[in-house]
């Protein structure tokens, strides 16, 4: 191997496409660019939702309502569910660790515990958020409802 006998792998250096040098070279003309249109015309750039020159959809399809940023997404939990886990687990404290081992919420879920159904046991229950009946129907069995 000699210096004046290197050359580059074979077909590891392509030559650049000479667009609309001529006819003699095979890509005058149209310049690969095919015929009439704006995809044709110097200056062209596809723009999000162009429908070429028809009334796009976002335009066609009336809006309505609106999405609350600072809405806060609970999953409901029922006194009664609160008291089956109770009594299946022989609980006297619930809190989030239980119901998320019991497979009710999942561990990045909010829980807000409404009053429908019937507390026997006194429970110290634990969760972001309470209705008003359930913290009446938790106080009324001697519990305590502690708001994370």
């Amino acid at each position: 191997m000699k210096l004046n006998n290197l050359q580059p792998a074979a077909r590891s250096t392509q030559t650049r496409k000479r667009v609309g040098r001529g006819p003699g070279s095979g890509l005058g003309g149209t310049s690969t660019r095919g015929h009439k249109g704006a995809k044709q015309r110097s200056g062209y750039s596809k723009k999000i939702g162009f429908e070429g020159g028809q009334m796009p959809l976002q335009r066609r399809v009336p809006k309505f309502g609106f999405k609350n940023i600072n809405r806060v997404e609970y999953k409901a939990i029922n006194l009664s569910t609160i008291q089956a886990l109770a009594d299946a687990k022989n609980l006297t404290k619930v809190g989030l660790d239980d119901l998320i081992a019991a497979g009710f919420i999942s561990s990045n879920q909010l829980v807000k515990i409404l009053g429908n159904g019937n507390l026997t046991a006194k429970l110290e229950v634990e969760a972001n958020a309470f209705s008003k009946s359930a913290v009446a129907a938790i106080e009324a069995v001697g519990g305590n409802a502690v708001k994370l």
